[in-house]
């Protein structure tokens, strides 16, 4: 690998000196520069609607990834059928899934953005790391023993074997950095162990993903009610969707929780008070988040007010991300379009891992 990059790096160099080398088309050069970049892979499940903790959780933080490094970025439709059986509105959840991650910001010219069934590869792969996964390890599993207990008429093996699944994701790009949250470490953990037994039992072909995030600059988003953090599938009332309307907007904020104000000044802000002021120094001028601030620290705070403006500043933000992927989901010709373009970037990268994984197993008879 190492080699590989010195090699790259001095092939672009090379460019600047064309009397000494042959003259290097501008895009080769672009196309051997974005080689070089390290590659990312994140996936999210088209299962219930993007909220405002996943756009400055995780998609703000893509939209700046996609200039710094190589990444793929896909909607996990396989993984959502470990637990939703009924696939009637998969299609237009994948849709819009993928419109609203343009809407917030992500280049379907900068990045792969793709469906998970749209690469065979993965399952191919996903195949022979279940050799190398072992009952015992994937039962004792958080997330499986959390999904038995919410479905235990649906223990399926596909649930059993989610982290192999999620591991082929990651492993098919050869992926070195993974964006995850505290509750998917584990997962990522597993995918680094299936990594490692694959290159001892077969040779050196898969390098071992990192976790990746942005650090201090990661902001974690509560619901309205206080009670942890938004959810795509639990209080709809207490969650903001890219998706709602002005109105709905409204009406969620000033119903938040709140209480009667401090009583000292200066004091300590309760979670759910400190969320609100997180939300309205995401959406608001400096000053009228200062003066909120001035005003909870002098003990004549009025939350009403407060809960008013930010939710004019809330809809004022959120409206042209809804509008823009209203606009993508209508346009069905646009979408097909980005949905094979994504398509044929991941399975380009797919099928290069996959031939060096089966030379490796030993499967290649031609």
């Amino acid at each position: 690998m190492g080699f590989n990059v010195l090699f790259l790096n001095k092939i672009a160099t090379a460019h600047q000196f064309s009397c000494f080398f042959l003259p290097i088309p501008s895009h080769r050069i672009y196309y051997l520069r974005r080689l070089m970049k390290e590659i990312v892979v994140s996936g999210i499940r088209p299962t219930g609607f993007l909220h405002l903790g996943n756009y400055f959780g995780a998609l703000r933080n893509y939209v700046r990834m996609q200039e710094a490094y190589n990444c793929y970025f896909f909607v996990a439709d396989w993984h959502s059928l470990t637990t939703h059986l009924d696939t009637s509105g998969l299609q237009a959840s994948v849709h819009r899934v993928l419109a609203e991650n343009i809407a917030c910001g992500l280049d379907p010219d900068k990045v792969a953005l793709y469906v998970q069934s749209d690469v065979p590869e993965i399952a191919e792969l996903y195949l022979y790391l279940n050799m190398l996964a072992y009952k015992g390890e994937l039962e004792k599993t958080p997330t499986f023993k959390d999904k038995v207990r919410m479905q235990p008429d649906n223990v399926n093996a596909g649930l059993l074997t989610y982290p192999v699944l999620m591991a082929a994701d990651i492993l098919i790009h050869r992926a070195v950095k993974v964006p995850v949250g505290k509750d998917q470490e584990q997962h990522l953990e597993m995918a680094r162990n299936f990594a490692t037994r694959f290159n001892n039992r077969y040779g050196e072909v898969l390098p071992l993903p990192q976790a990746f995030n942005f650090g201090n600059e990661l902001v974690k988003i509560m619901g309205l009610d206080g009670m942890g953090k938004m959810s795509k599938s639990e209080n709809a009332n207490a969650t903001l969707y890219l998706a709602d309307e002005d109105e709905l907007i409204r009406k969620k904020i000033m119903k938040a929780k709140t209480d009667s104000g401090p009583t000292e000044p200066n004091s300590a802000k309760p979670d759910y008070i400190q969320n609100l002021f997180t939300l309205m120094q995401l959406v608001s001028v400096p000053a009228v988040v200062e003066k909120f601030e001035t005003d909870f620290n002098n003990c004549s705070i009025r939350y009403g007010d407060m809960k008013k403006q930010l939710a004019e500043d809330m809809a004022l933000f959120m409206k042209p991300i809804r509008e823009k992927a209203q606009a993508i989901q209508n346009d069905k010709a646009y979408l097909s379009k980005i949905i094979r373009q994504g398509a044929d970037k991941a399975r380009a990268s797919a099928a290069e891992t996959l031939q060096l994984v089966r030379k490796a197993v030993g499967v290649n008879y031609v």
